[in-house]
């Protein structure tokens, strides 16, 4: 089944919008924590309505764009780890259901310059966990992956169970595969109401049993008491190069998604996948950024910066135009830690984002656990509670 914006809103328009006698949902927010926590609260037999200002994983959302790495290697933060070989069982069955490929399994590369304590705690943990990681000095590196030139890096970790989840494809299918399971799903603009488990749907009042707010950069804005600065959001860009003509090595048959710590910044991207082009970023707390009215082309600093690290690192691309920009943003917790609470005064009334950045591919995970909260009342770990989210910034978790 292929999902687009028409088949899910065809589909959607059959249904009523009218309460149901089982208990119903209402999520706010078609990104992937809203569409997962909607599939698994359909799969806990609750009637659920999904909804969304502009539609699934669109061009504003945090989840839109292209591409998303999912990875293990998460330092000493194995609860990271465990959740995305969790989520990764679900991206690859929603993968083999669907028409286009929602996962390359092409592999996950980390350099380092330096045994560091989080490259040490990552092999920790995969070897506690009986997850394969490779460790690669710098001679084999270059003579595996000879497009990439690894002068200063002292040695590789490569994760070759994990890659590249297409970003906005894997949203939209699993939205659409909701819906064709009876789930509802319906455009409009959402308010908080003003007790608990209510919301304004282009103004009219919408009543249900929960209501989970999932909406990303937008959620500070929706609760500016509760969230303040606990949840703030920044701007990204991100760059996509034209591969040389002709050269095949820059397919995800020949080159694994990258990450580089580089001297305390950390650049990642992707090979060449399904001729989009060569993707390169800077996972970095950019400035703030407005969802609604933030200006969404890239800065020519930041193009800069982005080509000077790609044509250090892949001395082949050097000259070779960029096909694309995209302006994204983080909507971040204090310390990088997931959000996943109830309101604190609003009954049957949830809270559910800080991204921050690595958040896509735990979809899966964190929409179970969201779940877990709603219809049992099973609270996920402590660190994804709103008592443990500060106005300081002080982002732990990479």
């Amino acid at each position: 089944m292929t999902a687009t914006r028409r088949t899910i809103l065809g589909a959607a328009a059959a249904l009523p919008l009218a309460a149901c006698t089982r208990q119903r949902a209402i999520v706010v927010g078609a990104g992937v924590f809203g569409a997962w926590t909607a599939e698994h609260l359909q799969r806990a037999g609750w009637d659920v309505l999904l909804v969304d200002q502009m539609g699934p994983a669109n061009a504003r959302a945090s989840s839109g764009g292209e591409s998303r790495m999912t990875r293990g290697t998460y330092g000493r933060d194995e609860i990271y780890t465990r959740m995305a070989l969790d989520s990764l069982e679900e991206w690859k069955r929603l993968s083999e259901r669907s028409a286009l490929p929602l996962f390359h399994n092409a592999g996950v590369l980390f350099c380092f310059q330096e045994m560091i304590d989080y490259a040490r705690q990552s092999i920790e943990v995969h070897t506690r966990l009986g997850l394969p990681l490779e460790q690669i000095d710098n001679a084999a590196l270059q003579a595996r992956w000879p497009q990439m030139n690894f002068d200063g890096i002292a040695f590789g970790l490569f994760e070759a169970e994990f890659g590249a989840l297409m970003a906005r494809r894997a949203v939209e299918e699993t939205v659409a595969r909701f819906v064709a399971r009876g789930g509802q799903f319906t455009l409009a603009h959402a308010k908080a109401g003003t007790q608990g488990a209510s919301v304004l749907l282009d103004e009219q009042r919408h009543d249900a049993s929960a209501v989970v707010w999932a909406c990303g950069p937008w959620l500070p804005k929706v609760f500016p008491d509760v969230l303040g600065q606990r949840v703030f959001v920044t701007r990204q860009e991100v760059a996509f190069i034209a591969p040389p003509d002709g050269d095949d090595s820059f397919e995800a048959s020949h080159l694994p998604g990258w990450a580089d710590f580089n001297g305390g910044d950390l650049y990642y991207g992707f090979p060449n996948l399904e001729g989009r082009g060569f993707k390169i970023a800077r996972d970095t707390h950019g400035v703030d950024f407005d969802p609604d009215t933030g200006d969404r082309r890239i800065t020519e600093e930041g193009a800069a910066l982005l080509r000077t690290f790609a044509e250090r690192r892949f001395p082949a691309l050097a000259g070779r135009p960029f096909t694309e920009f995209r302006v994204c943003q983080y909507e971040n917790s204090s310390n990088g830690d997931f959000l996943i609470d109830r309101h604190p005064t609003f009954d049957g009334v949830y809270l559910l984002g800080g991204g921050s950045g690595h958040g896509f591919k735990h979809g899966p995970e964190v929409g179970r656990m969201m779940a877990e909260l709603v219809v049992n009342g099973t609270a996920p770990d402590q660190r994804f509670s709103l008592a443990t989210k500060a106005t300081a910034h002080n982002r732990t978790v990479l």
